[in-house]
């Protein structure tokens, strides 16, 4: 598929494509509530020729192009849904697009279209999958619940986030991703059990490894950290105990996803000096969202190749600590790759590039770079 048919119709597009997220950004729903955002994505799905099926999952819709060549089956997925106001950094008082989902969903609607634009030069099948409740991790277990992988015989996967990365800059992730979550209750007995609680939650506390950035420097820190091999972040902890009366709300993310099993037993061994300690752990910890190598070196030759040398930046551990994907769990079952897309304008603050800060506010010009990226390499995975 040559690069002059993809820019050319990238231009025809673009400017629509800008006022379709614009139109999403206004609409913002909460994780599990997204029938405007789905209805909006059928519609044009369907204006663009795909074959739809809508209601996949709850809210999700799946959008299926085939190409006049023989070739593979990809999918390409995103999420639909806004960041729900307690997740927001520092609170916030309604569901918004603070993570960049309004970003995702344009930018997926858009290589859609330009791949059916292109349909008689575009080898083998894509599955757009457009992804409900991502911010409550329950989303992607629905999809493939449904069995869109199976059934639609997904070979592999990709998938673009918003980054705080300067517009038309990508961050690759082979052999990282990002971190799990697990969590854990601990129930004290006696008359002094809430003082009990507080000294225990102080101790699980001194468990965490890193903090969560207080200031814009910290994060700029934390970024650049985030790309030094074994550097701070290859190896973290990142905990936080809440006291509920005579309870111990613990909630934490770690790297590698194997010490889950030793942080358990850290809590565990905290928690037996204090009398009728019961330790409980409500779930298997969420997994670990971990990127194929081969598959993420791939991917930054493409986007070298396409857009420059200085268009890739690698991440040597999984970033950003302080939060999960569901989209590991495709990646459990076909590889793929999860990149960062950078969305940060000239000049601003980091803040207006990383996801949940309430002055989260994405370079719109983030949205035909990630266009024109993923069409030409969607392309190039379906070739056989």
């Amino acid at each position: 598929m040559g690069n002059g048919a993809l820019d050319a119709q990238v231009a025809r597009i673009e400017g629509g494509l800008i006022e379709l997220r614009r139109d999403i950004h206004r609409h913002p729903e909460l994780p599990g509530e997204e029938r405007r955002t789905a209805a909006v994505v059928a519609r044009e799905l369907r204006a663009a020729g795909l074959t739809v099926t809508t209601g996949v999952g709850g809210h999700g819709v799946v959008g299926v192009l085939h190409g006049a060549r023989p070739g593979r089956t990809v999918a390409y997925r995103a999420d639909m849904d806004a960041v729900p106001p307690k997740d927001i950094v520092g609170g916030g008082r309604a569901a918004a697009h603070l993570c960049g989902h309004d970003i995702h969903t344009t930018v997926v609607l858009g290589v859609a279209k330009v791949l059916a634009r292109l349909r008689r030069q575009l080898s083998g099948t894509v599955v757009f999958l457009f992804q409900p409740a991502e911010e409550s991790l329950s989303g992607a277990r629905a999809l493939i619940g449904a069995g869109v992988l199976e059934r639609t015989r997904v070979e592999e996967i990709h998938a673009l986030h918003c980054g705080p990365f300067p517009v038309g800059r990508f961050a690759v992730t082979g052999g990282y991703g990002m971190p799990g979550q697990d969590k854990a209750e601990v129930t004290l007995q006696g008359p002094d059990a809430s003082d009990a609680a507080r000294r225990l939650a102080a101790e699980i506390d001194a468990l965490a490894t890193v903090t969560p950035p207080q200031t814009p420097a910290d994060i700029e820190r934390m970024v650049t950290d985030a790309q030094i091999p074994d550097g701070p972040f290859a190896r973290f902890v990142a905990l936080r105990a809440s006291v509920q009366e005579t309870k111990v709300a613990v909630s934490y993310r770690c790297w590698p996803q194997e010490r889950y099993t030793e942080i358990r037993e850290e809590i565990r061994r905290l928690a037996k000096p204090y009398a009728g300690a019961a330790v409980s752990f409500p779930a298997e910890p969420f997994p670990a969202l971990v990127c194929p190598e081969a598959e993420a070196r791939a991917l930054a030759r493409h986007l070298r190749r396409e857009l420059g040398r200085d268009s890739v930046a690698t991440f040597r551990s999984a970033f950003p600590p302080f939060s999960g994907e569901d989209y590991a769990l495709y990646l459990e079952r076909v590889p793929g790759t999860y990149t960062f897309l950078g969305v940060r304008a000239p000049g601003a603050p980091i803040t207006t590039g990383y996801p949940h800060f309430p002055d989260f506010a994405p370079d719109e010009r983030s949205i035909g770079i990630g266009v024109r990226a993923m069409a030409g390499w969607i392309a190039e995975r379906t070739h056989r």
